[in-house]
C-alpha cells in the first residue's frame, strides 16, 4: 500500500455552541464536545483508510478551557499514525473569538480508530507519510503512546518497548 500524508485525512467541523448543548455554566457540555471530537476523527480515519472504520479507544483528552455559549468551535482532526489496521487521530478544538475572530486553542485530544471490513474484522490500512516538523513529532509520540499502552495491557513485555525505552534512557 502507498503511503498517505496526513493532510489527506485532514478533517475540519466548525458549528455554533446553543443552548441545547451547554451545562449550568453555559459552557459546553464535555460529552456534547467529545461527540463532535469522535466525529471528525472518524471522517480523518475514513479518509485514511478508505474503509469502514470504528472508535477503539479514547487514549486521552484535555478540556483545557471551557467553550462558551455561542462561540463558533472547529474541532480538526488527521492521522497522526498508522499502523497495521489502527490508526491514531490526534484533534485540536479552536474557539474563535466573537468580536476579534481570533481562534484559541482550548482542547485536544487523542482517538484510535481501526480499519474494518463488511463483518467487522479488522483489515490492513496504509502507512503515513509526516511531511511537517508537527506531523513527525505527533508520528513518533504515537509509538510511544502505543508501546506504553500495550505494557500496560500486558501485550508488550516493557523491555521490548524500544522507543518508550529510549525516552529514560537518554
Amino acid at each position: 500500500m502507498e503511503a498517505k500524508s496526513p493532510k489527506e485525512s485532514r478533517t475540519t467541523l466548525t458549528d455554533l455552541v446553543l443552548p441545547s448543548e451547554t451545562n449550568p455554566l453555559n459552557n459546553l457540555f464535555g460529552g456534547e464536545l467529545l461527540a463532535r471530537m469522535d466525529r471528525a476523527a472518524s471522517i480523518a480515519a475514513r479518509r485514511h483508510s478508505r474503509r469502514i472504520v470504528v472508535t477503539a479507544s479514547v487514549n486521552h483528552v484535555a478540556f483545557n478551557k471551557a467553550v462558551p455559549l455561542g462561540s463558533v468551535v472547529t474541532v480538526e482532526a488527521a492521522v497522526s499514525r498508522a499502523f497495521k489496521s489502527s490508526m491514531e487521530i490526534f484533534i485540536d478544538v479552536w474557539v474563535e473569538d466573537r468580536e476579534s475572530g481570533n481562534r484559541t486553542k482550548a482542547n485536544e485530544a487523542i482517538y484510535t480508530f481501526v480499519a474494518v471490513d463488511e463483518t467487522g474484522a479488522p483489515v490492513n490500512v496504509p502507512p503515513l507519510a509526516p511531511e511537517t516538523d508537527l506531523e513527525k513529532e505527533r508520528y513518533a509520540a504515537a509509538l510511544r503512546r502505543k508501546q506504553l499502552s500495550l505494557v500496560l495491557a500486558g501485550k508488550m513485555a516493557p523491555k521490548d518497548a524500544t522507543e518508550l525505552k529510549a525516552l529514560f534512557e537518554q
